[in-house]
């Protein structure tokens, strides 16, 4: 964490802000997501937010990181910060509030990187925030005063009228979003019946405390009203919005008891959320199709990349209009469900935690089918875009198990995967990490999973499968490098085994017998192979036959994968 204050908002302060403001949302989020009730009652808001900013957080470290790498002595302009935070959240906003606060860091970046400055002063905060709540309020289909939107416009309203530096503007719109947020119940009945504010506006309250935090080295505080103030709010009932989760006088166990008891409303029964690759002509359209769906549309973004938010009842329609625009995918979707969200507290059975659960990243919608099939709860990694802890920590909780072994099937993941697992170990939930790393691996390890088995027994045989498991995979090399099989060029085709590469060629079919063939001299029973959508089934036909004609005893199987990034995994066990 870089040292507070900042005096501009250059890029060190892009950083500075992001990583307060995931420390502040990490300390609130159980208390956002306590009196989420609006636009629908599924007490995420709070993890959402979260996550949206881990990934703006990890985009910005990325930029650094690049820098630092570099042989140059400067580091990242504003610009490039401001424009790694805002495609950060894009491609990582989770929820309604998640894709809001998205659109919202990129109005901010459109200003902070126009013209490329060195930094930003007061005057320049003032028009950030003003495009921020400018194109978030645009972005939605049919904003909602009470709601995030109207905490946003407060915020760039008092801004307006502040003079001064960086610390100035901030607090001030830090002080305007607070009196507004405590005044959304009046504006929103479903908040005043649940005597909560609106959960989205307590988030970005957090968010700009942070803000103040960057430029005057305080953590800003000051008493909302209450985040409770209905019924369940008692005489102390107070929360300050940019202090972590507190618990005073039982806020927040009362605050979460009057959310759960809002009457059920009839709404859409799905969620759906995507990125979406697509010309800004046949996003409009996309707008007219979805609202005509179903509510809480949310479409953010430009320049190609957006993320597209619905609450809809055809789950398939809503996807199905986004391939007519442009090619979407990370397609997520909720079921609210009958009994969830659109039900009473008192109609809402507690769900039984099962004994044990698997949890998987896997990179493609092929394989987390399949692994979906085998009983596990999967975590879909996109080439280039890895699942950040947050996304792991949320994935385990979803899986709702007393224990759960977690496969990351990626190197690469092996951290990230671990911080996850020690986060939620605090929550009572044993688990146990499988240094998986390839998701053939984790096929293997799956494929001997018992869950009746003792804990310890089923994650040592679990891992034993995995261990004994080699993996390869043939991909095409996106620039000229060094490997350990010698030089290769852009285009070539690479067959790496085991992490590193072994065969440089030009056919994807020859390629990968090379490799097989390798891979087999050391023996083995079975060969997994798992297609990508670029891969013909011919390839696979070719080394099924090669597997038949040349080792006898080893089976074969196939699997597609879809969109995995490599055109084909292998495994040999």
């Amino acid at each position: 964490m870089a040292q507070v204050p900042q005096t501009f908002f250059d890029a060190l302060a892009v950083r500075t802000w992001c990583g307060l403001a995931l420390e502040t949302l990490g300390r609130a989020r159980e208390e956002i997501d306590a009196i989420n009730v609006y636009p629908v009652a599924d007490g995420d808001t709070g993890t959402n937010l979260y996550l949206t900013v881990e990934s703006a957080v990890a985009a910005v470290e990325a930029v650094f990181d690049g820098h630092a790498a570099g042989s140059g002595p400067d580091g990242p302009t504003l610009a490039d910060a401001a424009r790694a935070m805002a495609h950060g959240a894009l491609i990582g906003a989770r929820g309604n509030s998640g894709t809001i606060l998205a659109q919202l860091l990129r109005g901010m970046a459109q200003v902070l990187a126009a013209d490329d400055p060195a930094h930003a002063d007061g005057h320049g905060l003032r028009l950030a925030l003003r495009q921020a709540a400018d194109s978030a309020r645009r972005a939605v289909a049919h904003p909602v005063e009470g709601t995030v939107l109207t905490v946003a416009s407060a915020a760039a309203d008092a801004a307006d009228g502040a003079q001064g530096d960086c610390g100035t503007v901030a607090r001030a719109a830090y002080d305007g979003a607070r009196a507004a947020l405590a005044a959304t119940p009046g504006q929103l009945p479903v908040l005043e019946r649940a005597g909560v504010v609106d959960a989205g506006g307590r988030g970005l309250v957090a968010v700009l405390g942070a803000l103040v935090e960057t430029f005057t080295g305080e953590r800003a505080r000051g008493v909302v009203g209450s985040a409770c103030t209905g019924p369940a709010a008692g005489p102390h009932a107070r929360v300050d919005p940019a202090a972590g989760p507190v618990q005073v006088d039982g806020v927040l166990d009362d605050c979460a008891d009057s959310a759960a008891a809002v009457p059920g409303r009839e709404g859409p029964a799905f969620e759906v959320i995507y990125l979406l690759e697509a010309e800004d002509r046949a996003v409009e359209r996309l707008r007219e199709r979805l609202d005509a769906l179903g509510d809480s549309l949310v479409v953010v973004g430009g320049d190609g990349l957006w993320n597209v938010h619905v609450h809809v009842d055809d789950a398939g329609a809503a996807v199905e209009a986004g391939i007519e625009a442009g090619r979407p995918h990370r397609i997520r979707i909720t079921h609210f469900g009958a009994g969830d969200v659109h039900t009473t507290g008192a109609e809402r059975p507690p769900r039984e935690r099962a004994q044990r659960a698997v949890v998987a990243v896997v990179p493609g919608e092929g394989l987390a089918g399949l692994y979906t099939e085998a009983g596990a709860t999967t975590v879909l990694a996109r080439p280039g875009e890895p699942p950040a802890s947050g996304e792991l920590v949320q994935a385990v909780r979803r899986a709702h198990a007393r224990e759960v072994v977690l496969l990351p099937n990626d190197a690469e993941l092996r951290h990230t995967a671990a911080a996850a697992a020690e986060q939620v170990r605090t929550e009572g939930i044993r688990v146990a990490l499988i240094p998986t790393r390839s998701a053939v691996q984790g096929i293997a390890a799956l494929a001997v999973h018992e869950p009746d088995r003792r804990f310890d027994e089923d994650v040592v045989s679990m891992t034993s499968a995995a261990g004994a498991t080699r993996y390869a995979e043939v991909t095409v090399a996106e620039r000229q490098s060094w490997t350990m099989a010698g030089i290769c060029q852009a285009g070539d085709v690479l067959g790496l085994i085991d992490g590193d590469v072994a065969v440089i060629g030009s056919d994807v079919a020859e390629t990968a017998e090379t490799v097989l063939d390798r891979m087999l001299s050391a023996g083995g029973e079975m060969v997994t192979l798992v297609l990508g959508d670029d891969v013909p089934g011919a390839v696979a036909e070719h080394l099924e036959g090669r597997v038949r004609e040349g080792y006898l005893a080893v089976d074969t199987v196939v699997y597609r994968g879809g969109r995995q990034g490599a055109l084909l995994l292998i495994g040999v066990e």
